[in-house]
């Protein structure tokens, strides 16, 4: 049986969720500029994936030993809002040093940093919501997550677009032929990292563990070899509906990766017939693909609350499936539209997508793991996005030049093919009733 847990009230759930705005511009700025910034740099296309390999693999190593750790975290500032604070920290940095790479190595070794530093925020941070909400407010909180992820990912995508309308120089470059606007978007991002999560954590405690969990965490052993082993049990003694999303996510989050990996390219190719980072058109697609995913994004934005009373009405994974479908079919008809204005309605159905993959998968998870693990499954659960994003980096390589014939649009077509895929897996799930004691109504 569950604990009670006070209720909060919609702004405290904001307020506890804005640390979400910075974590997802920078994640926004790897996905909108990374591949630009690896082209600028002089990568070839069918490397790019070879490239992106420190998300997946930090995200692999990092999430469960974090979230393991945080489970067993006694500190005066609580057990998961230290490590997201000092990863946020961590984050800025590297924000700020991302756009002076002067090689591709430079700039692939910061991105296993970044990657390593949000991944240290992320996962607790997930953790910290489940912990602090009722499980009757727990799809309001993942989902308000949701919305903050859109609303960040739009900004992060259109600044450099809204740099140039400030007054910026659009071919301004660095000695490394990076845009200047770039440059400014990762300096942004670096300032909101930090004082979004800041915010955050002043402003939302933690609900101290009861005499019982906190004897438990004081007792277990936080040796790394203890915490392999229970990360370890965690794994054998997953949920049966875990296992079942897992493979959901597999296809969700292969056709996502190889999304942001190609779309600019993918841009270029189809609107001005060109890959050649040195062309006007390339430029162009570029910044094409920042407004395009600032648009899906708030699209995001917009639908993420309105996901709550649907998801309600009709089932949570039947939402979720819809929107998948939505994304699937706008991604494989993607590379046949030819006008920029017309590529906006594919990218509905990718901003419903999104929103549901960042808040309704978390609210299915919740149902089905114990309390006092929250931290190891959020992290595993974390896994099985960053496992097929490793296996994408790993194969697309393989097959991009014989299999996909060389064409940034066959990419994106095979990403919507398997949006399609996980529309029909997340059906197989089945979300348990949880246990629960009546709410307390009183506001914390």
């Amino acid at each position: 049986m569950r604990a009670l847990k006070p209720r909060l009230t919609f702004l405290q759930i904001l307020s506890m969720n804005v640390g979400f705005f910075g974590i997802q511009f920078s994640f926004g700025l790897q996905q909108s500029s990374m591949s630009p910034i690896y082209k600028y740099l002089g990568a070839h296309d069918a490397i790019l994936p070879l490239l992106w390999l420190a998300g997946p693999i930090t995200g692999l190593l990092v999430q469960p030993l974090i979230g393991a750790f945080s489970d067993r975290t006694v500190t005066r500032w609580g057990r998961r809002r230290p490590y997201f604070f000092v990863g946020a920290m961590i984050c800025s940095i590297v924000l700020f040093a991302m756009p002076f790479s002067p090689t591709l190595w430079v700039a692939a070794t910061l991105l296993w940093i970044l990657d390593a530093a949000n991944n240290v925020t992320m996962e607790p941070y997930r953790a910290f919501v489940s912990d602090r909400l009722d499980h009757s407010q727990h799809t309001l909180g993942f989902l308000t997550q949701s919305a903050f992820t859109g609303l960040s990912q739009t900004l992060a995508y259109l600044t450099p677009s809204l740099l140039i309308l400030l007054g910026m120089n659009a071919t301004a470059a660095t000695s490394y032929g990076i845009p200047e606007t770039i440059v400014a978007a990762f300096m942004i991002g670096g300032v909101l990292s930090v004082v979004t999560v800041s915010w955050s954590a002043w402003t939302t405690p933690e609900l101290p563990p009861s005499t019982v969990e906190l004897e438990r965490m004081r007792t277990i052993s936080h040796s790394a070899g203890a915490t392999v082993r229970e990360i370890y049990d965690a794994w054998v003694e997953m949920p049966i509906p875990m296992r079942q999303l897992a493979m959901m996510m597999i296809f969700q989050w292969y056709a996502m990766f190889a999304y942001w990996q190609y779309i600019p390219i993918a841009l270029s190719h189809s609107l001005f017939g060109t890959t050649n980072t040195h062309s006007a058109g390339f430029t162009q697609a570029v910044l094409i693909n920042g407004q395009i995913g600032g648009f899906y994004n708030f699209v995001a934005f917009l639908s993420a609350f309105a996901l709550v009373p649907l998801a309600r009405r009709m089932g949570i994974k039947h939402i979720h499936a819809l929107c998948l479908t939505a994304a699937g079919v706008g991604m494989f008809v993607l590379p046949w539209i030819h006008n920029r204005w017309l590529l906006l309605l594919p990218m509905v159905g990718v901003g419903l997508a999104w929103a549901s993959m960042m808040g309704n998968p978390y609210a299915m998870l919740t149902s089905s793991i114990p309390a006092e693990r929250n931290g190891i499954y959020m992290g595993l659960f974390n896994a099985f996005i960053v496992l097929p994003m490793l296996i994408e980096s790993l194969t697309i390589p393989l097959f991009y030049n014989h299999g996909l014939g060389g064409n940034p649009d066959n990419v994106i077509r095979l990403a919507g093919v398997f949006l399609a895929i996980a529309a029909l897996l997340v059906m197989r799930v089945r979300i348990p009733i949880p246990d629960v004691r009546p709410v307390l109504e009183a506001d914390s």
